[in-house]
């Protein structure tokens, strides 16, 4: 290889953080024009095939925050274990198949017999990425690695995930099932995992006299929660996930106390983990309290509210934060946040509370329009200030 392709495939992150770049602005630019047209405004595409919330539940669980995860399991997960770097072919193949798979996506909208190759393809891609790890995992001498297995296991529950949604196209499984798998699965308890690792040691770097909190026994129970929310949830036993999402809020909170949010403001970067953790508690809390007027018939309910606090909230801000944090330390540049950075991290709590009014307080459908604009408003500058340091060399001549 030479060029561009050995730059890209010089380090894990570099590939697979491009194409999580790309996809972060064109899974929502399709669903803009999807809502333009659905909202009485100009229709700009033919109606998909695919149920068109069907497609945007693949793309914001699949096909779009997994880039991302692997290619940060990929760089930290050898470091936590103590093990040589991922081989080159494992995460060039994890790379080029799922991007292959995601870019067919799209035109598989209209063409179901096209999504299912996408979707065979961005798995047989995912297997590669599960079978990588998996060898790092098994080659450890480290004592600790229940921080990777916890990860690993998450991204099981997303492959089974993303093979749900392909088993509902095929009309043998409920499109709820894929929900679940992904949200409560896979991407809730891999979030969970990677604050409960990373945000205590980021902060004990930069803190003076900090002292490291993160109980094992506390994860479990947030990750066992997460399960039990989604099992209910596929028994239609919703007035019921009150008693996983109180544990999770209660836990979320006391973390999010514990871990130092005051002192973390000095330090941008840092700062952005704290904040997109408290999305998490407030996600949680939003969900208990609607589980709750369900089950005792309380005439108030909050929509999907719950779910874009953790999705946008949570997983959106979390995105933002480690994506620049390692963008910047892995091209050779300093790990600070400038004022553009800082503004497109506040711009997508922005997006998450515009999305949520109309749950909330039955605020215009319109501003579900906006937040998708705002999406795009935070994340086209994002990508275009962090997408060219994936395919250039390290600023600071290193490899890598």
């Amino acid at each position: 290889m030479t060029g561009i392709a050995s730059t890209l495939a010089a380090s894990p992150h570099r590939a697979l953080f491009l194409s999580g770049t790309i996809q972060t602005v064109a899974t929502m630019a399709w669903w803009l024009l999807v809502l333009a047209g659905r909202l009485g405004g100009p229709t700009f595409l033919p109606e998909p095939a695919v149920a068109a919330v069907a497609g945007h539940v693949w793309l914001m669980l699949y096909g779009l925050l997994p880039f991302f995860v692997f290619g940060f399991l990929f760089t930290a997960m050898p470091n936590w274990l103590e093990t040589g770097p991922i081989p080159r072919r494992r995460y060039v193949a994890t790379a080029v198949l799922m991007s292959v798979g995601a870019a067919l996506f799209y035109p598989g909208l209209y063409l179901p017999g096209l999504a299912i190759v996408a979707v065979l393809l961005h798995l047989a891609g995912w297997g590669v990425g599960l079978i990588a790890l998996l060898g790092s995992l098994r080659a450890s001498r480290e004592p600790d690695r229940r921080h990777s297995w916890a990860a690993w296991a998450a991204l099981v529950m997303g492959w089974l995930g993303a093979a749900a949604w392909a088993a509902w196209l095929l009309d043998t499984a409920p499109l709820t099932l894929a929900v679940q798998l992904g949200v409560w699965g896979f991407l809730t308890p891999l979030f969970l995992v990677v604050c409960h690792r990373m945000i205590p040691w980021f902060t004990s770097r930069i803190v003076a006299n900090y002292v490291m909190i993160r109980p094992y026994g506390a994860l479990w129970v947030m990750l066992a929660a997460c399960l039990g929310h989604g099992a209910l949830v596929v028994s239609g036993q919703t007035g019921w996930t009150w008693l996983a999402d109180l544990p999770l809020a209660a836990l979320a909170l006391w973390f999010t106390s514990r871990w130092g949010i005051a002192r973390s403001f000095g330090v941008r970067l840092l700062a952005m983990l704290h904040i997109g953790f408290v999305w998490a508690a407030l996600a949680f809390v939003l969900s208990a309290l609607d589980s709750l007027a369900t089950a005792m018939g309380w005439p108030i309910g909050f929509g999907l509210a719950p779910l874009h606090a953790l999705g946008i909230g949570f997983f959106g801000s979390m995105l933002l934060g480690m994506a620049s944090r390692v963008s910047l330390g892995h091209s050779g540049r300093k790990l600070e946040a400038d004022h553009f950075t800082w503004i497109l991290f506040w711009l997508v709590q922005g997006v998450a509370l515009v999305r949520m009014l109309p749950d909330l307080l039955a605020a215009p459908y319109v501003l579900i329009d906006l937040s998708a604009a705002l999406w795009l408003l935070a994340f086209v500058p994002w990508a275009g200030r962090y997408g060219p340091y994936y395919w250039r060399p390290r600023a600071d001549g290193k490899p890598g």
